[in-house]
């Protein structure tokens, strides 16, 4: 059983649940919820996708799932009045680009960020397509996972989910509408987790500088090098050192962000395995949105221009 351990972490990643509480058992069967109301969701394009093809799911009792998302949206989550620094993020949620952690790594998220001043909005990207039935989907991810986990930085999930594009509208959508958010343009950022994680770091290299995010929240992605242009974003690199689903290889990533000559910070958690989301309690996972909070100040991110 123990070579079938990455396997088994990474089917659970679909679900975006903890998985310390998950090796070594199957992912539970999902059950169908009704649509849930998504207040201030934003098409991102005018004439692309239908919310209809969405199955929306529940996974281990509390966390909301999508699947078969094909009209992207972005939803704008504020800071109580007056308390807003200006600062902004768009929430990039995981799910091997087969599903979204909506509730664990999109909305909770952004309602964290926006109790600490900064105005977030999550994104629900487009994904791979998978069957309506929840069994069917359920084997279907397991066949592609386990092709996937042979080689996780392949790519070909993430390159058929359009993922990258849409953070890049999203991104553009943001600044575009910086003045009736209350937003300063040039403190526009993503965080991602897991396939998020993935996308963002996609957008960061990839993109034309003016399209690159200020800044970038890496949460539990593959850690593996690759080559860092010489003005990419800052890089916030947070991982559980016992990550089931991308196996403790150091942190390559980060290397290259530092020969590049770019601001680059490192969390390498004892514990918390693939998908702890805002953390576990007890655990020095689950102060990482607070310094990725104080990381951001560090920077300059969270400081108004009009600030004395």
């Amino acid at each position: 059983m123990k070579r079938f351990a990455p396997l088994v972490a990474a089917l659970s990643a679909l679900v975006a649940a903890p998985l310390a509480a998950q090796v070594g058992a199957p992912p539970p069967v999902p059950v169908k919820v009704a649509v849930p109301a998504e207040p201030g969701a934003i098409p991102l394009y005018p004439d692309v996708g239908n919310a209809g093809t969405e199955q929306w799911e529940q996974f281990m009792g509390t966390d909301v799932v999508v699947r078969n998302v094909t009209r992207p949206t972005l939803t704008p989550v504020f800071p109580a009045r007056g308390k807003a620094n200006g600062a902004a993020v768009v929430v990039a949620p995981g799910g091997a680009f087969m599903l979204l952690a909506m509730e664990h790594e999109g909305w909770n998220v952004a309602r964290a960020l926006a109790a600490r001043g900064i105005t977030a909005f999550v994104l629900k990207y487009r994904l791979v397509q998978t069957p309506a039935d929840g069994m069917d989907a359920r084997q279907f991810m397991s066949r592609t996972m386990m092709q996937e986990v042979a080689a996780p930085m392949d790519g070909a999930l993430l390159k058929q989910s359009l993922a990258p594009a849409d953070a890049r509208a999203a991104l553009a959508m943001v600044r575009t509408n910086a003045g009736r958010w209350h937003i300063d343009p040039a403190r526009v950022g993503i965080i991602g987790f897991s396939a998020g994680a993935m996308t963002s770091r996609r957008v960061a290299i990839d993109a034309p500088a003016a399209e690159r995010p200020a800044f970038v929240g890496y949460i539990y992605g593959p850690q593996d090098a690759e080559t860092v242009p010489a003005d990419a974003p800052p890089l916030f690199d947070a991982i559980a050192l016992d990550d089931g689903l991308f196996p403790n290889k150091g942190f390559a990533i980060a290397q290259s962000w530092r020969e590049a000559k770019r601001p680059v910070e490192i969390h390498g958690y004892q514990q918390g395995n693939h998908g702890f989301g805002l953390g576990q309690p007890g655990s020095t996972n689950a102060l990482m949105l607070d310094e990725f909070v104080a990381w951001l100040s560090m920077q300059g991110f969270l400081t108004r221009k009009d600030a004395k």
